[in-house]
């Protein structure tokens, strides 16, 4: 008899489900298990967790290490929601993760300023930085290491450096020119000795390894008052010390091209940083199948998960067959009701009421399943309540997201559980601050101008962000956290990994090999909001029949290559055998589960 190619060994090992076999094994443990947009990120947050830190404590490490290893995805003057889970209290908390606008920006000011939209890059964009607030907040209140623990590695990371690799490279080399010409703050960080660095060279942040140094003397020199004071005298630091004057006064004293064609300085105060600090709320939740699934509330995207859940609940999907025809088009149509309830009523609830009750009740979602056919792709936006219309096409907007965000996981051997999807503040659409080394974030293009609509731009408020990260119980014992870069695709495709999962029964790296898919239809959150009616873009191993099929009932079809949609990453707790599982996908290069 033959011996077993390795194709053979590999199929066999995956386990039961449909599709190819799967590109990495499932890497499992029982102590403690992390994942995240970049290896050494994960290494990072492993170590954290061997040395007796909880999963916040490793989630805090990664988040630290990401900002300085994905720069082209997220910076620390970007966002960072985050879902936990609470072993000790048997309770799932959400941390809100976004900054809100400053208290200049009004629709006003940019109705006479002639803007019908918020550019979507350079400094105007730009809401309170958060990520440092929503990591230090989540230490001080469920972590149980100093800030020195979790920040020492990213401060090595920027000053020794790390090798460059290819997605980063690509990214600073797309980039370069705009560097060159228009941000040479960015310029002199990213295009050391004015090029590109080379594929495996060391590539050293020397600004922002300074940041991360100050931040650490502010908790040193407060640590003899306990820990926690420590780690208010870093945020203190950031947010109301020498580093938040820095970030106001390049905001205000220069001006940058941007989006809209002619130069702006941004709305940042003094003021704005001073009185922000993330938030402990309260998740949003529903039942699946027999699992309850945990998202951050409307502030966010996130509760369009559930809702597609309690769309599809009422179909038996593994009878559809796996990525058939019919799956993709009921998959993709019940999205689409989601979706449209998010433009009609997703906000930040501090500033206008979101019918959530309704929303996410099994009875809405039971009329609206009526609205879908299943023979014909629909071409309005369908909110409830609502009246229909047609999804507007504006010129300039992207048919496909490329990715500006990462996500990390970590679970430890007590069951805390944590979900961040970090992103915001990269170096592609606004400049490095000044001797900072980290641009700010460009959020506020979320907003809309419109005072109708329920995301219209107000002093104070969170722009409806699409980070959405996510945790799930099973019988109350927690049971996985996942999720992925994606703008309005996020929660598209870690939907299909969940159901992969679940209705399926793929083992965790098989449902995030799977070919996957998304709609446009509906009004993208980014800069100029345009929309692509009966948009559908599906990677092309879903295979030229079923791609066909999906044609003939109406979608306007865009096939991608092979490996070109999301980068979910997740991690499963079974909590009667004690088994950790983890995977990443292989999308993007970087992405990787470690654990032991």
């Amino acid at each position: 008899m033959a011996a077993d190619s390795p194709r053979d060994i590999l199929t066999a090992l995956a386990g039961p489900r449909p599709g190819d076999f799967t590109t990495r094994p499932v890497v499992m443990g029982t102590h403690g298990m992390v994942t995240s947009g970049h290896y050494l990120a994960s290494r990072i947050g492993l170590h954290i967790l061997e040395r007796g830190g909880n999963a916040v404590d490793a989630a805090v490490a990664m988040g630290f290490a990401l900002s300085v290893l994905e720069p082209h995805l997220y910076g620390i003057g970007g966002e960072a929601p985050l879902l936990i889970y609470l072993a000790d209290e048997h309770r799932v908390v959400s941390l809100s993760g976004q900054g809100p606008a400053p208290k200049r920006a009004t629709i006003e000011w940019f109705n006479k300023g002639g803007f019908n939209a918020i550019p979507g890059d350079g400094l105007l964009a730009a809401t309170v930085p958060d990520a440092l607030s929503t990591w230090i907040t989540a230490l001080m209140h469920f972590g149980t290491m100093r800030l020195s623990d979790t920040l020492e590695p990213a401060v090595e990371l920027a000053e020794r450096g790390f090798p460059m690799y290819g997605v980063l490279h690509f990214a600073i080399q797309r980039n370069a020119q705009r560097f060159q010409e228009e941000w040479p703050t960015s310029a002199e960080i990213y295009l050391p000795n004015g090029r590109v660095p080379n594929y495996g060279e060391p590539f050293v942040q020397t600004d922002l390894a300074n940041v991360f140094r100050k931040l650490l003397e502010a908790e040193h020199h407060a640590s003899r008052q306990g820990r926690k004071e420590g780690l208010r005298a870093a945020h203190d630091l950031f947010y109301k010390g020498e580093i938040a004057e820095q970030m106001v006064k390049f905001s205000q004293e220069n001006r940058f091209p941007d989006a809209s064609g002619e130069r702006h300085c941004g709305l940042l105060s003094q003021e704005d940083l001073s009185h922000y600090s993330a938030r402990v709320e309260e998740p949003v939740t529903t039942e699946y199948r027999g699992y309850d699934v945990y998202k951050c509330g409307p502030w966010c995207q996130g509760p369009v998960f559930l809702q597609q859940l309690n769309l599809l609940e009422g179909y038996d999907l593994a009878s559809l067959g796996h990525n058939s025809p019919q799956y993709i088009h009921l998959l993709v149509e019940a999205s689409k009701l989601a979706f449209a309830d998010r433009e009609r009523y997703y906000g930040d609830p501090d500033f206008i009421h979101v019918p959530l009750d309704i929303l996410l009740s099994k009875e809405y979602a039971a009329e609206r399943r009526k609205l879908i056919d299943h023979d014909r792709a629909s071409m309005e936006l369908r909110p409830g309540n609502a009246p229909s219309h047609n999804p507007e096409v504006k010129k300039g907007n992207p048919k496909v997201y490329t990715g500006d965000t990462t996500h990390l996981d970590a679970v430890d051997r007590w069951g805390n559980m944590v979900a961040a999807t970090p992103s915001g503040g990269w170096f592609a659409s606004s400049p490095a601050v000044k001797g900072l080394g980290f641009p700010l974030g460009t959020r506020l293009q979320v907003f809309h101008l419109d005072p109708a609509h329920a995301n219209a731009l107000q002093p104070g408020k969170r722009p409806r962000t699409t980070l959405t990260p996510s945790l799930v119980l099973k019988d109350g014992r927690p049971f996985m956290v996942f999720g992925t870069p994606g703008g309005d695709q996020q929660d598209q495709w870690t939907l299909q990994f969940f159901l992969n999962c679940i209705d399926f029964n793929m083992n965790m790296q098989a449902a995030v090999d799977a070919p996957n898919f998304h709609s446009t239809h509906f009004p993208s959150s980014f800069y100029p909001h345009g929309a692509q009616p009966g948009g559908l873009v599906i990677e092309s191993r879903v295979g030229e029949s079923a791609i066909s099929a999906l044609r003939e009932k109406g979608h306007q079809v865009q096939v991608t290559a092979d490996w070109s949609n999301g980068r979910v990453v997740g991690i499963r707790f079974d909590m009667q055998s004690g088994v950790l599982s983890g995977v990443a996908s292989p999308r993007m290069e970087t992405g990787y589960a470690m654990g032991w």
